[in-house]
């Protein structure tokens, strides 16, 4: 949630430089970030980022099903003790 927050933000005072210096600096703030975001170096921790994320997501996927049906059943014995009073 953290990267998606800080992606609108970088978005946002992308967009408000550019707006104010206009386009001439925009441009030149888009393709200081393309340079960045080419340089083989961060492009190779994009990978290792990736291939993370591929590896974990199975490990991820089976303990949010797990806690899902814990949590599922806990609320149905919280419900077959105390009914819902209408």
């Amino acid at each position: 949630m953290k990267g998606k927050i800080l992606f609108v933000f970088g978005l946002i005072l992308g967009y408000v430089l550019g707006a104010r210096a206009g386009r001439e600096r925009y441009e030149q703030i888009r393709a200081g970030a393309e340079k960045v975001w080419q340089d083989p170096r961060v492009q190779r921790q994009v990978h290792t980022v990736e291939d993370y994320v591929k590896d974990k997501a199975p490990d991820i996927t089976d303990k949010a099903s797990r806690a899902a049906k814990n949590a599922f059943a806990k609320v149905r014995e919280a419900r077959a003790v105390q009914p819902e009073v209408l």
